[in-house]
């Protein structure tokens, strides 16, 4: 059981906690509100020896199925067990191939949950994710409608967030550790723990800035902060709507004893927004590209992360295969 008085129980009273894993059995031990999956965590999560009779099954169910239809089975499988364990919400992955695809976005989109429904989960608990390229928010603006919610990921930047907003999307997630990363190695050596950390850290003041734009500005799609490289970046955003950590790091929180303090509060979002002199953005397509174009770090981890999420769903592929 969670420790009353550990850093992770004092979180959890300030910000929905998620998992952040594939792993159902392991995210067991920290009592998660909801958990989030992508390719890369249900490939980690398919080749553990653990899960090989869920993977056979899946394969048994669906003999003779291509490998490339395979994956929607497994990909819903994963989040069928997840959903027996927490009490929330499951994210689920469209294929990224489809990252600049709006009707084929769509179109998968339907299908996963089809498959979830079929197996009498209902929709509300489920959220598709989606690229956060402007076809992936293009089709969030369309499959909300249905009633089919969906949580942008691979957001690197504030126009990406205010995009997903007006899209009217359930929820965004705000990558924090691959925006650090792409700042400490563009820093190189004059990177420096100490004032690139904690409140002035890359990732944690990437959220805190979406976080007010959307309490000032009235927007209802909730933030999960993501892809966490440290506890202190976690702790620096507590007060986020969610946030979502893996297991390594929610075990460092739970045997934890530092007192957390909330960091982000919609009260003070008006006094930050005219600090930092930002005014509601223009939202249509050739504005949207051009000022993703011009922040580089959004550019290329958004084009990095499509890419990696590509090979990985190709691996699994692969694995389904053998």
């Amino acid at each position: 059981m969670t420790n009353t008085s550990s850093a992770l129980s004092q979180l959890k009273k300030l910000t929905t906690v998620v998992a952040d894993t594939g792993d159902f059995e392991r995210m067991q031990e920290y009592l998660p509100q909801d958990a989030t999956t992508n390719p890369s965590l249900i490939l980690k999560a398919a080749q553990q020896a653990n899960y090989e009779a869920l993977v056979t099954q899946v394969k048994s169910a669906h003999q003779g199925m291509k490998a490339v239809d395979l994956v929607d089975y497994i990909l819903v499988a994963f989040g069928l067990e997840i959903l027996k364990t927490v009490p929330g919400r499951v994210s689920t992955e469209v294929d990224a191939r489809l990252s600049f695809d709006t009707q084929a976005t769509i179109a998968k989109a339907r299908h996963l949950i089809s498959l979830y429904e079929s197996n009498g989960v209902d929709r509300k608990r489920v959220l598709i994710k989606l690229a956060g390229t402007w076809e992936g928010i293009q089709a969030a603006k369309q499959l909300e409608t249905e009633g089919i919610h969906c949580n942008i990921t691979l957001l690197f930047s504030l126009i990406q967030a205010a995009a997903c907003g007006a899209a009217k999307a359930t929820l965004i997630s705000p990558f924090v550790g691959r925006i650090t990363d792409w700042y400490k190695a563009k820093l190189g050596s004059a990177w420096n723990g100490i004032t690139n950390g904690g409140p002035n850290d890359p990732g944690v003041t990437s959220v805190k800035r979406i976080f007010h734009y959307y309490k000032h500005f009235g927007i209802a799609t909730e933030i999960m902060g993501a892809s966490f490289r440290n506890t202190s970046q976690i702790l620096e955003l507590a007060g986020c709507d969610f946030l979502t950590i893996s297991p390594e790091l929610l075990g460092e929180l739970q045997s934890s004893q530092l007192t957390v303090e909330k960091k982000l509060d919609a009260a003070n979002s008006t006094h930050a927004i005219s600090n930092e002199n930002i005014t509601q953005l223009q939202l249509d397509e050739s504005n949207f590209r051009l000022q993703l174009n011009n922040d580089a770090m959004a550019t290329e981890k958004l084009a990095e992360g499509i890419r990696n999420f590509c090979a990985d769903t190709e691996k699994l592929e692969v694995l389904l295969g053998n």
